[in-house]
């Protein structure tokens, strides 16, 4: 595979750039916590999505998705860090084309 060979998702995949600030966060009072410091509950990312497969239904080019970091498979291309998952896997989609949707929810 050549450095500009396309890459076409198959099936209900979803390709998101890979968050390298998700790790890092601070607390509510200014506190960094790093990424090694272990949590009670699972943290959930948000990252872009880059392609979709033909049958993802609710994900398009260029929305952010919610997704469990801990259940991601990465891959690198051209020596970018994205993950890979199926549409099943994302818990949540965040995009101005769903404003005339009724959710009850603002981001």
């Amino acid at each position: 595979m050549t450095d500009k060979t396309p890459i076409k998702m198959l099936h209900d995949r979803v390709l998101v750039e890979h968050d390298l600030d998700a790790g890092e966060r601070r607390s509510s009072g200014g506190i960094v916590i790093p990424a090694t410091a272990a949590m009670g509950a699972r943290r959930l990312s948000w990252s872009k999505v880059i392609a979709v497969g033909p049958h993802a239904r609710a994900v398009e080019v260029g929305d952010r998705v919610l997704f469990d970091a801990e259940d991601k498979a990465e891959v690198e291309v051209n020596g970018e860090l994205y993950v890979v998952m199926r549409e099943r896997d994302v818990h949540a989609v965040a995009a101005d084309r769903l404003a005339d949707e009724s959710t009850g929810l603002y981001l």
